[in-house]
């Protein structure tokens, strides 16, 4: 399987996943923010998984910027939407599937280039 599609299938899973959880949540109470982030953190393990993502947000979003400008990656402002709608989970995947596909486009050209 390739990579490229690999990524596509985590994406898949990235946004599926996390809404699985999170529509229901929405239909019970609505974009109740407060309750959110009460429920979010309240406890310890809540807390540890909320900071680890964010922290995770942040760094994605520093190497899509960085990563994507060095490669030239087109439509990298796509992963700084799917961090922000879904998380890292969608994110992060679906950056690695446009890097891949940058990488693959530059292998193709230069294969063409040395024919």
């Amino acid at each position: 399987m390739k990579l490229k599609t690999i990524y596509l299938v985590l994406c898949v899973l990235g946004l599926v996943l996390p809404y699985w959880q999170f529509v229901p949540w929405v239909l019970a109470n609505g974009l109740n923010m407060p309750l959110f982030f009460r429920q979010l953190f309240a406890n310890r393990i809540g807390a540890f998984f909320a900071m680890d993502v964010l922290v995770s947000a942040v760094a994605l979003l520093v190497f899509t910027r960085r990563e994507g400008a060095r490669l030239g990656v087109h439509g990298r402002w796509l992963p700084l939407i799917a961090i922000l709608t879904v998380g890292v989970s969608l994110g992060l995947p679906l950056f690695l599937y446009l890097r891949e596909r940058t990488l693959d486009q530059g292998r193709t050209q230069a294969n063409t280039a040395a024919v």
